[in-house]
Protein backbone atom coordinates (compact mmCIF):
# COMPACT_ATOMS: atom_id res chain seq x y z
CA UNK A 1 0.00 0.00 0.00
CA UNK A 2 1.42 3.53 -0.93
CA UNK A 3 1.47 5.69 1.92
CA UNK A 4 0.28 9.49 1.27
CA UNK A 5 1.35 11.77 4.43
CA UNK A 6 1.31 15.44 3.70
CA UNK A 7 -0.42 17.62 1.23
CA UNK A 8 1.54 19.96 -1.19
CA UNK A 9 1.27 23.55 -3.20
CA UNK A 10 2.97 22.25 -6.29
CA UNK A 11 1.61 23.08 -9.59
CA UNK A 12 3.39 19.71 -11.53
CA UNK A 13 0.66 17.17 -12.43
CA UNK A 14 -0.28 14.32 -10.61
CA UNK A 15 0.31 10.72 -10.91
CA UNK A 16 -3.12 9.97 -10.08
CA UNK A 17 -6.51 10.77 -8.48
CA UNK A 18 -8.63 9.97 -5.65
CA UNK A 19 -12.05 10.60 -5.81
CA UNK A 20 -13.77 10.88 -1.83
CA UNK A 21 -17.19 12.16 -0.66
CA UNK A 22 -16.96 14.79 1.78
CA UNK A 23 -17.22 12.44 4.84
CA UNK A 24 -13.96 10.64 3.75
CA UNK A 25 -12.31 14.00 2.87
CA UNK A 26 -12.74 14.72 6.88
CA UNK A 27 -10.87 11.09 7.71
CA UNK A 28 -7.22 11.57 8.54
CA UNK A 29 -6.73 8.43 8.16
CA UNK A 30 -8.32 6.03 5.81
CA UNK A 31 -7.43 3.34 2.97
CA UNK A 32 -8.81 4.39 -0.73
CA UNK A 33 -7.83 3.15 -4.23
CA UNK A 34 -7.15 5.45 -6.89
CA UNK A 35 -8.77 6.22 -9.99
CA UNK A 36 -5.78 4.11 -11.59
CA UNK A 37 -6.07 1.12 -9.06
CA UNK A 38 -3.67 1.85 -6.32
CA UNK A 39 -4.20 1.09 -3.35
CA UNK A 40 -3.29 3.98 -1.04
CA UNK A 41 -3.20 5.54 2.39
CA UNK A 42 -4.64 8.47 3.35
CA UNK A 43 -1.79 9.64 6.66
CA UNK A 44 -2.66 13.37 7.69
CA UNK A 45 -2.63 14.89 10.66
CA UNK A 46 -5.60 15.22 12.24
CA UNK A 47 -8.28 18.26 11.62
CA UNK A 48 -7.64 18.52 8.12
CA UNK A 49 -10.58 18.41 5.78
CA UNK A 50 -9.13 17.84 1.85
CA UNK A 51 -10.26 19.84 -0.47
CA UNK A 52 -11.48 19.66 -3.78
CA UNK A 53 -8.17 19.81 -5.72
CA UNK A 54 -5.86 19.43 -2.75
CA UNK A 55 -2.54 17.09 -3.89
CA UNK A 56 -1.51 14.87 -1.61
CA UNK A 57 2.16 13.01 -1.72
CA UNK A 58 4.72 11.01 -0.11
CA UNK A 59 8.53 11.09 0.50
CA UNK A 60 8.97 9.67 -3.07
CA UNK A 61 6.90 12.41 -4.92
CA UNK A 62 4.40 10.30 -6.07
CA UNK A 63 1.35 12.50 -6.29
CA UNK A 64 -2.50 12.51 -5.68
CA UNK A 65 -5.08 14.69 -7.16
CA UNK A 66 -8.19 14.70 -4.60
CA UNK A 67 -11.14 14.99 -6.39
CA UNK A 68 -14.90 15.55 -4.68
CA UNK A 69 -17.39 12.87 -5.43
CA UNK A 70 -20.97 13.71 -6.90
CA UNK A 71 -23.04 13.24 -3.86
CA UNK A 72 -27.18 13.69 -3.08
CA UNK A 73 -27.61 17.13 -2.39
CA UNK A 74 -30.60 19.42 -1.68
CA UNK A 75 -30.12 22.62 -3.55
CA UNK A 76 -31.51 25.86 -2.87
CA UNK A 77 -31.97 28.77 -5.05
CA UNK A 78 -32.79 32.07 -3.87
CA UNK A 79 -32.37 35.70 -4.76
CA UNK A 80 -34.25 37.45 -1.97
CA UNK A 81 -31.51 38.65 -0.17
CA UNK A 82 -33.69 38.63 3.45
CA UNK A 83 -34.60 34.85 2.90
CA UNK A 84 -31.29 33.39 1.76
CA UNK A 85 -30.17 35.49 5.28
CA UNK A 86 -32.93 33.05 6.91
CA UNK A 87 -32.31 30.26 5.11
CA UNK A 88 -28.08 30.70 6.23
CA UNK A 89 -29.37 30.92 9.79
CA UNK A 90 -31.23 27.93 10.39
CA UNK A 91 -29.06 25.80 8.87
CA UNK A 92 -25.81 26.98 10.59
CA UNK A 93 -27.61 27.19 13.67
CA UNK A 94 -28.22 23.31 13.37
CA UNK A 95 -24.41 22.91 12.43
CA UNK A 96 -25.03 21.61 8.94
CA UNK A 97 -22.37 21.67 6.70
CA UNK A 98 -23.47 24.04 3.78
CA UNK A 99 -21.78 25.43 0.70
CA UNK A 100 -22.92 29.00 -0.09
CA UNK A 101 -22.66 30.19 -3.63
CA UNK A 102 -24.23 33.61 -5.13
CA UNK A 103 -27.78 33.23 -4.70
CA UNK A 104 -28.18 29.23 -4.25
CA UNK A 105 -27.37 26.97 -0.88
CA UNK A 106 -26.28 23.20 -1.29
CA UNK A 107 -26.10 20.39 1.65
CA UNK A 108 -26.48 17.07 1.89
CA UNK A 109 -29.87 15.91 0.55
CA UNK A 110 -31.98 15.54 4.21
CA UNK A 111 -35.72 15.61 4.30
CA UNK A 112 -36.72 17.19 7.45
CA UNK A 113 -34.04 20.44 6.55
CA UNK A 114 -35.78 20.59 3.14
CA UNK A 115 -39.10 20.89 4.66
CA UNK A 116 -37.91 23.19 7.19
CA UNK A 117 -36.57 25.40 4.37
CA UNK A 118 -39.91 24.61 2.19
CA UNK A 119 -41.73 26.51 5.43
CA UNK A 120 -39.53 29.38 4.83
CA UNK A 121 -41.02 30.22 1.07
CA UNK A 122 -38.44 28.52 -0.41
CA UNK A 123 -38.13 25.81 -3.14
CA UNK A 124 -35.65 22.22 -2.48
CA UNK A 125 -34.29 20.60 -5.71
CA UNK A 126 -32.17 17.43 -5.52
CA UNK A 127 -29.33 16.97 -7.54
CA UNK A 128 -26.31 14.63 -7.87
CA UNK A 129 -22.77 17.25 -7.45
CA UNK A 130 -19.78 17.62 -5.62
CA UNK A 131 -19.96 19.09 -2.17
CA UNK A 132 -17.52 21.58 -0.97
CA UNK A 133 -19.07 23.45 1.54
CA UNK A 134 -17.78 26.11 3.81
CA UNK A 135 -14.67 25.25 6.06
CA UNK A 136 -15.84 27.52 9.04
CA UNK A 137 -14.99 30.85 10.81
CA UNK A 138 -12.09 29.06 12.85
CA UNK A 139 -10.47 27.06 9.71
CA UNK A 140 -6.78 27.79 9.83
CA UNK A 141 -4.55 29.22 6.86
CA UNK A 142 -1.65 28.23 7.99
CA UNK A 143 -0.47 31.66 8.38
Amino acid sequence: MLKLTETTQTQDTPDDTLTLPFEARQKSRQPATTKGGIQVGVFLPRGQTLRHGAILTNGQGFKVRIDAAPEQLSVVKCSDQLLFAKACYHLGNRHIALQILPDELRYLADHVLDQMLVGLGLTVEHHTLPFEPESGAYHSHGH
